[in-house]
């Protein structure tokens, strides 16, 4: 593993920390972050730049009170040098940010040219679901949706683990034993028919080449 990967390491843990409720507290912030603004954007209507002014006057209000009672109070007005982004933690996101788009470019390249037809077949089913529903909603929503189900379904499946693989492999033996139907009778019937056309073809073309000579 190179440095760069290893500085990369902890904000992918503690992204997983967060959807799998290792960290609460942090969970519980994105949740309800992710909720109040879902719900005032698209219950209430406010503009997300109305938004961002009050949660700014908000925040403005709040240090200028802390820092004034500071100041009453005899004590150390609060200091904001544990606020600074890092260069290592701005390298770090970049370089994680360039690794999720190589990958799924590589993943685009690998479903293309590479898995076989089924794979193909499901990925671009799929594709065109989330189309579908994307029309149905918009952006917000469905980047809210998404929170939601990345923050509930690990911890379902990290507790019913046993369980889901199980049933997983049911449904594997089900669906292998249908590709092999559909490939025996559908895909090898056209290769035959195919086959055959070509062949009557060729012999077609053999017969004129005769009546010719």
């Amino acid at each position: 593993m190179s440095s760069a990967e290893k500085r990369s390491q902890p904000i992918l843990d503690s992204g997983r920390d967060i959807l799998l409720w290792r960290r609460k507290k942090m969970s519980v912030t994105v949740f309800f972050i992710a909720t109040a603004t879902w719900v005032l954007m698209e219950v209430y209507k406010f503009n997300f730049i109305t938004i961002l002014c009050w949660v700014g006057m908000a925040v403005v209000t709040s240090l200028f009170l802390w820092g004034n009672m500071c100041r009453l109070l005899g004590k150390e007005p609060p200091r904001m040098s544990g606020l600074e982004i890092t260069d290592r933690s701005t390298t770090d996101t970049t370089i994680l940010f360039r690794k999720s788009i190589e990958e799924a470019v590589r993943w685009m390249f690998r479903v293309g040219a590479d898995s076989e037809w089924y794979v193909f077949a499901g990925v671009v089913a799929g594709l065109w679901i989330m189309s579908r529903v994307g029309s149905c909603m918009d952006l917000l929503t469905l980047v809210y949706l998404g929170i939601m189900v990345s923050m509930t379904i690990p911890v379902i499946y990290m507790t019913y683990e046993d369980k889901i693989k199980r049933y997983g492999e049911r449904v594997k033996v089900q669906c292998r034993k249908l590709v092999e139907v559909v490939d025996e009778k559908v895909f090898k019937n056209v290769k035959n028919k195919l086959f055959k056309l070509k062949e009557n073809g060729n012999k077609e073309a053999m017969e004129k080449e005769k009546k010719v000579e």
